[in-house]
């Protein structure tokens, strides 16, 4: 805030500055010379320097092949276009080249006339992809929500007449039939409740202590487990607290840890079977379209066979599992838990180490 007033006070005020500080995506504002005169926080983030190093410095002098941005700004500048994209590469000292989608835009009447807006080619990839996993999630759960109630009704009165059925059976051997109908209709029931769970809890928020929530689990988890599993803790005791739902996020963390737990039940035999837990502090991260200036992130990692190929893409599906007699609803579960909060669950695995990473926007 005071490097903005800062600079501010240097030069000419161009109309909501200040906004472009909550941009995910890196902005620079030039003068007619090419010289930068604004910077954003996620500008400092991409080329990782300062606002004050950045200020004052040519625009061109930050890129690879600089000469294709100076004929972009003097286009700019004599109104060939109002806004083109092109790909650039950043040079950064002693670390390869990054490539950017760069975008120049315009700015008629106004004393910086151009602005370039940033974007990683990988960071967009991300986002791009979180934005589709946001969709489907939201399309599996109004499907499963929609097929759940359309089962419930006509279950309820299978189970019924089943239970008629037998009271009027003249032969007790018969029964034996309508018993497996009931069974397995309170079977379909309890599945039926556990998609429509998340949708029937209400949401209940405090202050939440994310340690509280790993010890909690790693407590529960070691209890069925008690020997040849290691749970390892690797705690940032300077996490602050944080408003959220306590309940559901036991249960997605639950969910995840008792399924690595169950992944690793050959390693568990052998006695070297280890689940490892971490929490840190991530800076400027953009969920669910959102910039953040701090989110907490947790990993639950294992030594396991890893999750099998042919269901990596799909593990946040509902109905799939990996493991026989699984319900395949855990993760689907874990996954509703964490977007309730506004954040991210995402995997990546191979043979001998599966990692989960939860993002929680924290400021």
């Amino acid at each position: 805030m005071n490097a903005f007033i800062s600079r501010a006070r240097e030069t000419p005020p161009v109309p909501d500055l200040m906004a472009l500080e909550l941009l995910a995506s890196a902005v620079l504002v030039l003068d007619a010379k090419g010289i930068i005169r604004f910077a954003n926080a996620a500008a400092e983030d991409l080329f990782e320097i300062s606002v004050r190093q950045l200020v004052g410095v040519h625009a061109g002098s930050l890129f690879g092949h600089g000469e294709e941005l100076q004929r972009s700004l003097a286009e700019a500048l004599t109104n060939q276009f109002a806004a083109k994209r092109q790909l650039m590469d950043i040079d950064r000292a002693g670390r390869d080249p990054v490539q950017v989608s760069l975008t120049v835009v315009a700015i008629h009447g106004q004393p910086w006339p151009v602005l370039l807006e940033l974007r990683e080619i990988e960071q967009q990839l991300k986002v791009d992809r979180e934005e589709r996993l946001l969709d489907q999630a939201q399309a599996n759960r109004e499907l499963l929500r929609n097929l759940a109630h359309e089962i419930k009704n006509p279950l309820g009165g299978l189970r019924g007449a089943a239970q008629l059925l037998e009271a009027e059976l003249p032969d007790p051997s018969l029964k034996e039939y309508t018993q497996v109908i009931i069974q397995e209709a309170d079977r379909l029931q309890t599945l039926v409740d556990r998609l429509l769970a998340p949708h029937r809890a209400p949401h209940i928020v405090g202050d939440v202590n994310i340690h509280e929530v790993c010890e909690r689990v790693r407590s529960l988890v070691l209890a069925e487990h008690p020997r040849g599993l290691k749970i390892v803790r690797d705690y940032d005791i300077s996490l602050p607290e944080f408003r959220g739902d306590k309940v559901q996020l036991i249960q997605a963390m639950l969910n995840i840890v008792r399924n690595a737990a169950q992944a690793l039940a050959p390693q568990i035999k052998e006695g070297d079977a280890q689940i490892t837990i971490k929490t840190r502090v991530t800076r400027q991260v953009t969920l669910a379209k959102r910039r953040y200036k701090l989110a907490l992130e947790l990993h639950v990692s294992d030594n396991g066979p890893g999750v099998p190929p042919e269901i990596r893409d799909r593990i946040f599906h509902p109905l799939v599992s990996g493991r026989e007699g699984g319900s395949g609803l855990g993760l689907t579960l874990a996954q509703t838990f964490v977007q309730q909060h506004e954040g991210l669950i995402e995997c990546e695995s191979r043979p001998g180490c599966t990692v989960f990473r939860i993002l929680l926007p924290l400021l």
